[in-house]
């Protein structure tokens, strides 16, 4: 029988036929704010385990996981596989699954739409998965959110229990086989250290499969797309002519019969560890790491009074466009060159919860008087999907006001283009012709003023 076949069929045991090595936990250390390049890889550390949640599945109880996290864990993989088998495992009870995640999108913009796509749903136990897409971001920006979602949670629901996950892609991959974890992990694992969250690097037996020539990160199947749901597609191949394991099409985003299968073992492995510590107790909550922390962050809808010149309300008017992403932002608005959007906030960072796409404009965003543009457009921008716009940051906590003004300023959009944009544009230019935004939501550490 093809291997394929056995893990698509067999998807929860330990892959032991593959001869991967036993896996150990290691002890937290002790917490660290400024250890961010220095972790050696391991699987999994236990910490301080999931005790309640586990509590709750053995006494037969109701219990809600909430997934946040990019578009790894928006494709019908880990995220399915490993809610099933809590409910296989655990018959008693019924395991509820939140999907919190979208693609593309890292936890800076988790922190701000947590309580929406997460916390609003009471989670039992809550996954954050966004080492990929915080690959690029500040270590500091990385503490600040990560933080925040850890704080957040707590302050509402104390007996929450929390598990960062770590993924990978084809460089991490090589990383991790020469005994090294990329910066936005390590970052995550202090944050980890300090709260005594469990970890665990779902990429991590991937690597060591790699080296050891059982697997392969990408087949040659063409891309469609990088971020979503539109991943959750079945492998036509499930080996190459070598017999090498194909973990993905395009290197970063499993196919559901194999590299999400490598990830959920690897969580099960990490599970098995710690289903025996069970408890009822509150999560203490120490002094923040950084007093300048994201756990203010919060996601306010636009009010129409916020507007002014040519735009529309799609919501309002039952745009398809609207109804795509009604359950993450709601008013979304259209504006078009000449509109603007006006708004005073208390507090030290504002961002907006937009869509971009091939349409996307230039913007002007001018807070207290101080004026800079951005572009709603970017390499992936062939298709439209959710984005956040950064405004301002590290301002002094008073109030401050902020205007965006839609510009008609034509600008290159094919030099931004990736590789599939490039040929999109010149084959349909009339898509990408107009300069338009579209804001969702606003986005402040603070709060909205009137």
């Amino acid at each position: 029988m093809p291997l394929i076949i056995r893990l698509k069929l067999r998807l929860f045991p330990v892959l032991t036929l593959l001869g991967l090595l036993p896996t150990l936990s290691v002890p937290a250390a002790e917490p660290a704010q400024d250890d961010f390049t220095s972790r050696d890889p391991v699987e999994f550390t236990v910490r301080g385990g999931l005790p309640n949640f586990f509590r709750k599945l053995e006494d037969g109880q109701t219990v809600v996981i909430a997934y946040l996290g990019g578009s790894i864990t928006a494709q019908a993989g880990w995220r399915v596989q490993s809610q099933a088998w809590f409910q296989a495992q655990y018959p008693q009870a019924r395991v509820e699954g939140v999907h919190a995640a979208i693609g593309g999108t890292g936890s800076e913009l988790g922190v701000f739409r947590m309580q929406a796509d997460a916390l609003d749903h009471q989670p039992d136990l809550l996954f954050v998965e966004f080492a990929v897409n915080d690959a690029k971001e500040d270590p500091e920006n990385i503490v600040k959110a990560m933080e925040g979602i850890v704080r957040k949670t707590w302050a509402q629901f104390p007996r929450t229990d929390i598990c960062f996950v770590y993924t990978v892609t084809s460089r991490d991959s090589q990383q991790l086989a020469a005994g090294a974890m990329k910066q936005s992990t390590c970052v995550m694992e202090a944050v980890a250290d300090y709260y005594a969250i469990p970890s665990v690097h779902m990429g991590l037996k991937v690597a060591q499969m790699e080296a050891a020539g059982r697997l392969v990160m990408s087949g040659s199947a063409p891309m469609t797309q990088v971020s979503g749901d539109v991943f959750n597609e079945a492998a036509s191949l499930a080996t190459d002519e070598q017999g090498r394991i194909v973990f993905s099409k395009d290197g970063t985003h499993p196919y559901p019969e194999t590299g999400h299968v490598l990830y959920t073992e690897a969580l099960v492995r990490a599970m098995e560890q710690m289903r025996d510590k069970t408890a009822d107790v509150p999560h203490a909550m120490p002094a923040p790491m950084r007093e300048d922390n994201w756990e203010a962050a919060n996601q306010f809808p636009i009010p129409e009074s916020y507007l002014s010149g040519p735009y529309r309300n799609l919501t309002a008017e039952g745009d398809s466009l609207a109804n795509e992403y009604a359950k993450r932002v709601q008013p979304l608005y259209r504006l078009e060159p000449g509109a603007q959007m006006h708004f005073r906030f208390k507090g030290t960072k504002a961002a907006i919860f937009d869509v971009i796409g091939p349409d996307g404009g230039l913007v002007e965003v001018t807070v207290d008087g101080q004026s800079h543009e951005v572009k709603r457009i970017d390499g992936y921008c062939a298709y439209r999907r959710l984005s956040l716009m950064d405004v301002c940051d590290n301002l002094d906590d008073g109030v401050h006001e902020v205007t965006i003004r839609v510009l008609d300023n034509p600008f290159d959009k094919a030099s931004i283009l990736y590789t599939r944009g490039s040929q999109d544009i010149k084959e349909h230019p009339e898509k990408y012709a107009p300069q338009l935004w579209y804001p969702g939501a606003i986005l402040i550490v603070g709060e909205l003023l009137p």
